[in-house]
């Protein structure tokens, strides 16, 4: 059993009225879709499954969707071991306290610093590029550009912090709104495609054959198909503030995955067949191919291609509060555990939310959103604007550094959870997540061209740097007794 299995629930002691562990099933679902973001992910991503935007020219083709499936197939292990955790440890630190199970208190405490780290960064990304795309839709598409990016950067930064600082209800409730809208309306706008393409529809895009660069693209895509999912453990964050935690926060994580999975599944075989199947039509619109499908002259109007960009920005929104959300109670976490300065475990007196956690977040995305303003070409992508650049280098840092949590969490399991009534089960899913991981890890540097490359070499030094501090800080005790 895990060395921590019941903590008071940070966030709900000092709410008159609320009794401690408020959080619902529903609560804890938003947690996660709002972390992973589908409608952002899978209208950004397409382009890079097919192969038209990636750094080495690699991709599915039109067996993009066959490309997805393979990806859930492999998420849905590392799920699994997520969910076998969350059974038996309710505490707000995930897969840093998965990871301490598998593989020991000093390589977990490298695990956090690596994983909380990988998700503000990730969150800092965001920052940058939401305020830089509400820009260019306002500008774009109704001629307001009352404010430059940079103002409204640091505008959607004031009301993330409003909406962590107030409470968790309203974080998970906010982001289950955004969710819902963004991905109902997608999902209709997806199965409109399909019935308008009608006969033309073919179960080609799951045939290899379809891929021109073969089962070479196909699993190089893969990749790409596990970004998707980047997020989806995160209703384990909120374990210490849910009802019912043994029973809430699995069926949540499994639930996320197959919504998820859906939901990614659909829209990416609605944009290919959209395309008519055609990888050239893909690349010709890669800026924006959703957006391009709901335009005039495809399947839509002017003001579907609004709602299309707005629902995209919202589920943006979603995916902001969501990984912030989940920055903060790690750094709750790690600092009662001793394993960050115990300042930064305060907590507001009159809400209970982490104060510290959330100076964390607030100073990291200001610092990122100034640099980015500053240093606007250090990482620039040619054909791409600044904002995106600067989110696309930063997301690189965060979903590798995900990645490799996820390896360790696989690598571990069989160890933290050799009591399992299931073994067979624990190795079948631990081997099938780290095949899948291991591949991620390994696409994010194989012939990956500068500025790019250089997110992932940081964030190994990064890694370098959490297991030595694991390895050489001592930690005092935690905060809260151990059972």
């Amino acid at each position: 059993m895990s060395r921590r299995i019941a903590r008071s629930s940070p966030g709900t002691e000092a709410q008159p009225g609320r009794p401690p562990g408020s959080l619902s099933l529903v609560d804890v679902v938003a947690q996660s879709v709002g972390f992973m973001g589908p409608a952002f992910a899978v209208s950004f991503l397409l382009p890079m499954l097919v192969g038209v935007t990636t750094a080495t020219g690699k991709g599915a083709g039109g067996a993009a969707p066959l490309a997805v499936l393979l990806g859930t197939v492999g998420m849905l292990g590392v799920g699994w071991i997520v969910s076998a955790y969350a059974r038996r440890t309710r505490t707000a630190g995930s897969l840093y306290d998965y990871v301490t199970s598998g593989l020991g208190t000093r390589v977990g405490a490298a695990a956090g610093y690596v994983y909380y780290l990988g998700v503000l960064v990730l969150g800092a990304g965001i920052a940058v590029l939401i305020g830089g795309t509400l820009h260019d839709f306002l500008k774009t598409e109704f001629g307001v550009a009352a404010l430059p990016v940079w103002a409204w950067q640091l505008l959607l930064l004031a009301v993330l912090l409003t909406i962590v600082h107030v409470g968790i209800q309203v974080s998970v409730r906010a982001q289950l709104v955004l969710a819902l809208v963004s991905i109902g309306v997608l999902a209709i706008f997806f199965i409109y495609v399909i019935v308008k393409v009608g006969g033309d529809n073919s179960l080609s895009a799951f045939k290899p054959s379809s891929s021109a660069q073969g089962w070479g693209g196909i699993a190089f895509s893969v990749i790409y198909g596990v970004l998707l999912f980047t997020g989806f453990e995160a209703a384990a964050n909120l374990a210490e503030e849910t009802a019912e935690p043994e029973r809430f926060i699995p069926r949540a994580v499994l639930i996320s995955l197959f919504t998820a999975a859906v939901f990614f599944l659909l829209g990416c075989y609605a944009q290919i067949a959209g395309f008519h199947f055609s990888v050239d039509a893909v690349a010709d619109n890669a800026g924006a191919p959703l957006v391009a499908l709901a335009s005039p002259g495809m399947f839509g109007a002017p003001w579907v291609a609004r709602l299309v960009e707005l629902v995209i920005v919202l589920d943006m929104l979603a995916v902001y509060i969501g990984v912030s959300v989940s920055v903060t109670r790690g750094v709750l976490t790690m600092s009662r555990d001793g394993w960050l300065p115990q300042r930064l475990g305060k907590q507001s007196a009159r809400r209970g939310t982490p104060v510290g956690g959330t100076v964390v977040v607030g100073v990291a995305y200001l610092a990122t959103i100034l640099v980015s303003q500053v240093f606007g070409g250090a990482v620039a992508v040619p054909g791409l604007p600044d904002h995106v650049s600067w989110f696309a280098w930063l997301s690189a840092f965060g979903v590798f550094s995900l990645a490799a949590i996820y390896f360790a969490m696989c690598l571990g399991a069989p160890r933290g959870l050799r009591d399992h009534v299931n073994r067979p089960l624990v190795w079948v899913s631990s081997l099938v997540g780290m095949a899948i991981t291991g591949g991620a890890l390994f696409g994010a540097v194989y012939e990956v061209p500068a500025p790019t490359i250089w997110a992932a070499w940081t964030a190994i030094c990064a890694i370098v740097v959490a297991l030595s501090a694991g390895f050489l800080r001592a930690p005092r005790a935690p905060a809260s007794p151990e059972p």
